[in-house]
């Protein structure tokens, strides 16, 4: 007897859009302050009409991950949250040990809220407390204290989430070094499973960038060392690095994150939501009232779809593998895409007597330093690619 075919894996990404105000260096698409009445329900109604007709497109894949962002997820309360899980798991095949998370600004989350949550199956939770340092948090725009911050994670431990992650920011204004260094200190006495630690970049747009030139930034330099003292202080207490901004204990690394970075399939419900599903990666437009409409009157809500072509997939390869600690290998470059790797080879040896990247056989990764200097060797690396001829009509 032929066995069962098993299920392909597939991710779910809800963007909820809304947040209790926007925070100064954000450019993320989300919705801060008042908002009109009946919004809210509408853009419940438009996701789980949309993944009604997603899922009906998906029958050969098994859900193993579904994670809520934003925005500020939690600000939907736990009756929206858990009427869209509901929704996915009624639209979707759903693993019973898929990950599913939330994330959530300290100030928006309760003991209820959490433990109703966790009952209904949410199992890991990831905060945005960005720094320890309140007066820092009020000059970023952010609508919590550090003491709400910790407190949300005595909640969440005392709901019975085990998986806890903490997202910290460094670079910001007026930051010194040891400034940093005492507050990965201090955060890391709450004990979290999963640590992220992002840059502050001024993005165009946002009202930090409209000030940034009085705003006290510390140079890029500062940032260097800020980062690799991050590296050196979690690796020393526990926590290995994955990506080049994430940070876990044993086996607790962000499933759902590492589908963006080793090629995963998931599909994206909400305004802003990406999806990479069938061969194909479209993006909705970042219009709540667009796609509200657009989902009730079966009218398009996409702002791009595209093919993605072999070459393409290829560049991917190395520049997402290349973020992660896990980083490239040859074999499974030249047997997927069918071109030359020893081109990127000979060009990342360059790299490696600069202690930039290393490698253990025929895989290949950045180190710590080399992760600073990403983009620069990535776009190397994508215009030696560029240039290499297909294996397969070398042979011909």
């Amino acid at each position: 007897m032929l066995g069962k075919k098993e299920k392909t894996p597939l991710g779910i990404y809800i963007h909820v859009p809304f947040c209790r105000s926007k925070c100064q260096y954000c450019d993320f698409y989300s919705l801060g302050g008042a908002r009109e009445k009946g919004l809210t329900e509408n853009y419940l109604e438009a996701v789980i009409r949309h993944m009604q007709e997603a899922g009906a497109l998906a029958p050969g894949y098994r859900v193993d991950t579904v994670y809520f962002g934003g925005g500020t997820p939690s600000y939907l309360g736990q009756d929206g949250l858990i009427r869209l899980m509901d929704g996915v798991r009624r639209r979707f095949s759903v693993a019973g040990d898929a990950e599913v998370t939330l994330e959530a600004n300290p100030d928006s989350v309760s003991e209820k809220m959490l433990k109703r949550l966790k009952a209904e199956g949410f199992n890991r939770l990831s905060l945005g407390v960005q720094t320890d340092d309140d007066l820092l948090l009020r000059k970023l725009g952010r609508p919590h204290s550090y003491r709400q911050a910790a407190h949300a994670v005595e909640l969440a431990r005392q709901a019975g989430f085990t998986n806890i992650s903490l997202d910290l920011m460094y670079g910001l204004p007026g930051q010194t070094r040891s400034d940093w260094v005492n507050t990965l200190t201090h955060v890391l006495e709450l004990q979290p499973e999963h640590m992220s630690c992002y840059g502050l970049k001024v993005e165009e747009g946002t009202p930090l960038w409209s000030y940034r030139q009085a705003a006290n930034l510390p140079d890029d330099d500062t940032q260097a060392d800020m980062y690799l003292e991050a590296v050196n202080i979690l690796k020393d207490r526990g926590y290995a690095q994955y990506e080049i901004s994430n940070f876990a204990r044993r086996g607790l690394r962000s499933k759902h994150n590492l589908k963006y970075w080793t090629g995963g399939e998931y599909l994206g419900f909400g305004p802003a939501a990406s999806s990479d599903f069938g061969g194909k990666r479209f993006t909705i437009a970042p219009d709540i009232h667009g796609y509200i409409e657009g989902i009730r009157k079966g009218g398009a809500v996409l702002s791009e779809c595209q093919e993605i072509p072999a070459r393409e997939r290829a560049g991917e390869y190395l520049m997402l593998g290349l973020r992660t600690a896990q980083g490239i290998d040859g074999q499974v470059y030249t047997r997927q895409f069918l071109l030359p790797f020893q081109p990127i080879a000979d060009c990342l040896e360059t790299y490696r007597a600069q202690d930039l990247a290393m490698a253990d056989g025929d895989r290949w990764r950045l180190t710590p330093r080399g992760f600073l200097l990403s983009n620069t060797i990535i776009a190397q690396l994508l215009a030696v690619q560029e240039n290499a001829e297909p294996l397969a009509r070398r042979r011909s």
